[in-house]
This record gives C-alpha cells, structure tokens and sequence, in this order.
C-alpha cells in the first residue's frame, strides 16, 4: 500500500526539474558554440562576403 502513496510536494518539484532540464538542453543546442566554431563560421562569412565584393561592377 505504502508503494503507491504519492507525495504532491515531490512529485511538483520532479515535474519542475524535468522542465528546467528540458529548457537547458534547448539553450545548449542555441547558444552552446565553441570559440572555434564561432570562429570558423565568422571567417566562412567573411570570405563569402569578400567574394561577394569581388565580383561585383564599379558604376564609375
């Protein structure tokens, strides 16, 4: 009997936590980079941005 007694007060912070674990994981996936993949991908803009740039007609 004892096996399904349900303690409410536990049971809220169990629900709580899963939640706050959910939204860490999520932050995680958007703002967990390394420095050298924001690096890489900095640099990966800015030669697509200078070939951009070269190839494009002076109106002189």
């Amino acid at each position: 009997m004892n096996e399904n007694v349900i303690k409410f007060g536990k049971a809220k912070k169990a629900i709580a936590q899963q939640k706050k674990e959910k939204t860490a994981a999520e932050n995680r996936v958007k703002f967990g980079r390394t420095k050298s993949e924001k690096r890489r991908d900095k640099l990966s803009e800015q030669k697509h941005q200078k070939s951009v740039d070269d190839h494009k007609r002076d109106n002189e």
